[in-house]
């Protein structure tokens, strides 16, 4: 098992397959930071899947277990599938997860179902058109993500978790609107407090709402309770509707950091690794 100087464990790798995205999230991608003038890598510079692969069989060994495929938009790396297949038959690993903006996940879902993904999780900021368009650069439409989240349920993922970055002024007055909506579904919205993501985004402070203030929120109209975590590491708190119709959860990365009980290790595009999200430099 593979330790490092905090005496902290590594359980979790996180692969970016791909750099490219086809949002502009403006707390992640800004267009004024990734135009059409932004060189992003060359394809010839990704990790092959041959090259995952390998890492990843090296990795089982210092104590990885679980995998998550990151990007960019990782539905964007052509034969995704075929990796995740691949990456079902190494020993070792038994839980293998995607993030993914969900434009392109209803043409793919039935692939990477059959490929043996275990867990999906979709980012959705907004259920109001408007300030989807003005968070994500104006790519996409809430609908076709509400929609390939009912193509993921039909082909057979039963619990998917919806992410959505919450920023004060912008998207914070239609958060009830996101509760309301997958309350009493099979699905996990989590709330993540806005964070400074790539040093691109001019994060700050007064942007936050904190996840305190969330569940404020949630609990003038719906009682909440606490739920004990999955496993050691989690990152977000959970919590259960009283009423037993589904559950929230709440990343408080800013305001309640969880540094000292991370897992995760991160594989950049072009095989760099990094022990931090807020780390601007990795090991080749």
């Amino acid at each position: 098992m593979l330790n490092d100087k905090y005496h902290r464990p590594l359980h979790d790798l996180r692969i970016s397959v791909i750099d490219r995205c086809n949002f502009r999230c403006r707390y992640c991608m800004p267009e004024e930071e990734f135009s059409k003038k932004y060189t992003f890598l060359k394809k010839n510079d990704w990790l092959s899947f041959n090259e995952i692969l390998r890492l990843v069989k090296i990795f089982v060994p210092l104590g990885v277990s679980k995998v998550r495929l990151t990007g960019g938009e990782p539905l964007l790396r052509p034969d995704l599938n075929q990796l995740i297949r691949s990456l079902n038959n190494i020993p070792g690993i038994d839980d293998i997860a995607l993030t993914t903006n969900g434009l392109l996940l209803a043409e793919q879902a039935q692939k990477l179902h059959d490929a043996g993904l275990h867990r999906l999780t979709i980012s959705l900021d907004t259920l109001d058109e408007k300030i989807f368009a003005q968070m994500n650069g104006g790519k996409g439409e809430v609908k076709n993500i509400l929609a390939a989240i009912k193509t993921a349920e039909k082909v057979g993922f039963k619990s998917i978790k919806i992410n959505t970055v919450v920023q004060k002024g912008i998207n914070d007055h239609t958060l009830m609107d996101l509760v309301e909506y997958f309350r009493a579904t099979p699905h996990v919205i989590r709330f993540i407090e806005y964070m400074d993501v790539g040093n691109c985004n001019h994060w700050d402070m007064t942007s936050v709402v904190s996840s305190a203030e969330i569940i404020k929120q949630i609990r003038q109209k719906y009682p909440l309770k606490e739920l004990a975590p999955n496993y050691d590491g989690e990152v977000a708190e959970r919590y259960a509707f009283a009423d037993g119709k589904g559950e929230v959860g709440f990343v408080s990365s800013v305001t309640q950091p969880f540094c000292g009980s991370c897992s995760r290790a991160r594989l950049s595009t072009d095989g760099k690794i990094y022990t931090c999200l807020f780390a601007e430099n990795g090991t080749d």
